[in-house]
């Protein structure tokens, strides 16, 4: 009875770790075409840039440069979960890969727990009260302008400084979605750490 209930009750929490999974997948695919975004906008620049000097033009503007690191931010930012689930993270792995599964899954709970969910926890906390601010949030409570940038014609600051925590939301939920999967492996679910080894990097392929 006592192994019945833990399989129902893992089982339910690997149907969570699935869909927090298939999330961090959308943002990966999300972060592939950002990519993208992010080259064309910087090549316009470059050539607005130049070509505007060329014929005594400006093509380009501040707003455009600005734009241009806010999607490169976001490539990171909304990348961090998929990076996570695939394992493309750096690891010193001259010992970790000649480690039996289990090992690699007890050393992997481990640091998730003790480091990598406390520093998700950390960062947003020390991160949401300056994202207040930035929309414009007072000292006493009230409301004011939200943050835009010093440069002429700049974009608001507030928007991609709301993704730092939304970044760090996500890399927590999939810290969460790969510690169920560690503890699965832990408790010999093969299934589990079969498809630990298929989601690793050399595996993938985004659509």
């Amino acid at each position: 009875m006592r192994n019945s209930r833990r399989f129902t009750f893992i089982s339910k929490l690997l149907k969570v770790s699935q869909f927090i999974d298939k999330c961090a997948d959308k943002l990966g695919w999300l972060s592939n075409w950002l990519v993208l975004l992010t080259i064309g906008v910087g090549f316009f620049n470059v050539v607005a840039r130049y070509l505007g000097r060329f014929i005594g033009v400006q093509l380009s503007s501040n707003a455009l440069l600005e734009l241009q690191w806010y999607l490169f931010s976001l490539t990171f930012l909304l990348g961090f979960a998929y990076i996570l689930r695939h394992g493309e993270n750096v690891r010193v792995d001259f010992l970790y890969t000649n480690m039996s599964e289990k090992r690699r899954a007890l050393v992997d709970f481990l640091g998730t727990i003790l480091f990598l969910i406390p520093f998700c926890l950390i960062g947003i906390w020390v991160t949401f009260n300056p994202v207040l601010q930035s929309w414009g949030r007072l000292s006493d409570g009230t409301w004011g302008n939200w943050e835009v940038s010093s440069d002429a014609n700049g974009l608001p600051r507030a928007p991609i400084k709301t993704m730092v925590p939304i970044g760090l939301l996500f890399l927590l939920l999939q810290s969460i979605s790969q510690t169920i999967k560690y503890v699965a492996v832990l408790l010999g679910y093969e299934e589990v750490a079969e498809k630990i080894r298929l989601e690793t990097s050399e595996n993938i392929n985004i659509e």
